[in-house]
């Protein structure tokens, strides 16, 4: 269809937020609604049972938090900051801070002082929450230097008992008459949160995101019929292991809540596996990282065996052959069916309890998942739903759905948004999702939107005929070579990235004669790789230098190569022994290469790749 003469895709929402609605009364209703329905699924400890969470009990403990925030002096419209991983405590102090009129202003725990005190200045926090006391000691430090940041409290050091005991000392019928008036106060158009992005280059910037905004996704989606079969029924259930410093995780959380599934935290991704489980989710939200980790993993395993080796590899093939005959008028051969049955039996089932035993739908987001491990998954019968969104965005902008999935792409819009490509191939949105701006930052909100009021994302891509929109590229990455050529370098890197013992990759290329790659190291599965090709265990220095290695990287980005033509291809690699992480800052905390960084970093090393005497 058309709007304005420009290709749109769109499906009809459902919901309509209306002018009162907020976060808080979405918690407020469904309790009322559901009062003895478990919500959430806690535990204390690493191996503890995990412990049912009535609608109820999470409200009443949210209310008694409301009332410490209020007791301690948190107005309408104050922002309070959480430094904490993803864990029950989160979601209470989101919810407690909405109650009682206020906003949650997250910051990665992995960030700074310095990262920190940007957020907490340029938010105007009022107090902060974090989770231990290493992370008091990195921000305590502040309170002396920020003006306006006056209270810290720490989760480990019983953060959530000392606020709730704050508002024991106040009358509590008073108390609840003020929580009411806030809430009541409280508008869809007020500010819910505001998100720092995370920063590729420069200062991270503050994404405004309303009541509006964020409930425009987290009630679409499970009101879409489509959707519904993944997030809902009496027995849905999700594990949360994304940080809730990011809009994704935020969004997963609120969902599970709106939809009547089961959520569980998992905050550290070190026991993701025995959380995984013991919980037993139906369905997972997660980043392309992840998928790749659990099908290296699951090959690493399979070769360490002369007999399993073959074996997983043989029915990999037949999970992609199966899922993409899926996709034919004529569907699966007979033969293949046969084949697919058999590997059932000796690889997928054993996969599937490696994830739970109940997983049956994944949502993949924050990149491109890529058409092999969508088809190798969906094939193994776990289907995967690639969407995309930013934090301006309040997360979901587009998503596959069941019924109406094409692997490779990210879908068609998600329910309620409207997404265009423009004239040069940016990835345009608009919608109610869409945020209101950036925090003390008028010309960047203003450089963010078209003069029609689309929402420009920084990202190139297509979209068929029937709505379905596949990423090619990030605007801002575009290499050009000497030979004038445009190369879109994250086609060739998610392909690259793929390979079991391949953790980054950073294409180059930009003013040079041919297009060159910066490679590192997966240090946690080298060993195995290693040891299942009769090799010696050795350093990450001396792999980088090995000709099996080099060989089989080689290999890799042969393989890489066959998705671009002949002049955007790889002609060229150096294997770096520095991997990329969130610790040496080459990472941002949501997993996104910081690529100027490494271009001047690493700046003699892709030299090496054009010094035409090597």
């Amino acid at each position: 269809m058309t709007q304005h003469d420009r290709q749109v895709s769109f499906t009809e929402g459902p919901v309509t937020v209306q002018e009162d609605q907020n976060l808080a009364q979405l918690l407020e209703t469904l309790t009322e609604e559901r009062p003895n329905r478990v919500v959430m699924e806690t535990k204390t400890a690493i191996g503890a049972a995990w412990v049912p969470v009535t609608y109820r009990q999470f409200e009443d403990t949210v209310r008694a938090l409301a009332r410490g925030f209020i007791a301690l002096g948190i107005e309408p419209g104050d922002r309070v900051g959480i430094m904490s991983p993803t864990r029950y405590e989160w979601s209470l102090l989101d919810f407690g801070l909405w109650y009682a009129g206020a906003s949650g202003i997250p910051i990665y725990e992995t960030s700074s002082r310095t990262q920190a005190e940007w957020i907490l200045t340029d938010s105007g926090c009022k107090a902060v929450v974090v989770e231990s006391a290493a992370l008091r000691d990195t921000v305590a430090p502040l309170l002396d230097t920020i003006d306006g940041l006056e209270n810290l409290y720490v989760i480990d050091e019983g953060a959530i008992n000392q606020i709730i005991a704050a508002g024991e000392a106040i009358d509590e019928a008073e108390a609840e008459r003020t929580i009411e008036d806030r809430i009541a106060n409280t508008t869809a158009d007020d500010i819910a949160t505001v998100i720092y992005t995370s920063g590729t280059t420069g200062k991270p910037k503050g994404v405004r995101l309303t009541h509006r905004n964020i409930l425009h996704v987290v009630r679409n989606g499970p009101a879409d019929p489509d959707l519904n079969l993944i997030v809902s029924g009496e027995d849905a259930r999700t594990l949360l292991f994304l940080p809730m410093a990011h809009i994704f995780a935020r969004f997963v959380s609120l969902v599970a809540i709106e939809s009547n599934a089961v959520l569980g935290h998992s905050p550290d991704t070190k026991n993701l596996v025995a959380d995984m489980q013991s919980f037993k989710p139906t369905f997972v939200l997660a980043v392309p990282r992840v998928f790749e980790k659990v099908y290296n993993a699951a090959d690493a395993k399979a070769n360490a065996s002369k007999v399993r080796g073959p074996i997983f590899r043989r029915f990999a093939k037949v999970a992609i052959a199966y899922s993409r005959a899926i996709e034919t008028p004529e569907g699966p051969s007979a033969f293949l069916k046969a084949q697919h049955a058999l590997g059932d039996k000796l690889v997928y089932s054993t996969l599937k309890e490696l994830l739970g035993g109940e997983l049956r739908h994944s949502i993949s987001g924050g990149g491109p998942l890529g058409e092999r491990l969508g088809h190798f998954f969906r094939g193994a019968g776990i289907t995967i739903y690639e969407g995309y969104g930013l934090t301006e965005t309040a997360a979901p902008t587009t998503v596959n759905r069941p019924g109406n999935i094409k692997v490779g792409t990210i879908g068609p819009a998600y329910p309620g948004c409207l997404v265009s490509v423009g004239e040069d191939g940016e990835i345009l949105v608009k919608g109610d999702h869409v945020f209101v701006g950036y925090h003390n930052n008028e010309e960047a909100t203003k450089e963010a939107f078209t003069g029609d009021g689309w929402f420009r994302t920084g990202d190139l891509g297509s979209m068929d005929d029937d709505g379905f929109i596949t990423i090619t590229g990030r605007k801002k990455e575009i290499i050009v070579t000497a030979g004038g050529k445009n190369v879109a370098p994250a086609i060739l890197e998610d392909r690259l990235r793929g390979h079991p013992i391949v953790s980054q990759v950073v294409v180059v290329g930009d003013n040079r004669p041919f297009i060159g790659a910066l490679i590192t190291l997966d240090t946690d599965m080298l060993p195995g790789w290693l040891s299942n090709k009769g090799l010696e265990p050795m350093s990450v220095d001396e792999a980088a230098q090995n000709p099996q290695v080099l060989a089989a990287l080689d290999r890799a980005v042969n393989r890489a190569n066959e998705a671009v033509s002949r002049a955007e291809s790889i002609r060229k690699f150096n294997v770096l022994t520095t991997d990329f992480t969130v610790d040496n800052d080459y990472l941002t905390p949501s997993l996104k290469v910081k690529r100027h960084k490494v271009l001047k970093d690493f700046a003699s090393e892709i030299d090496w790749i054009y010094d035409s005497k090597r």
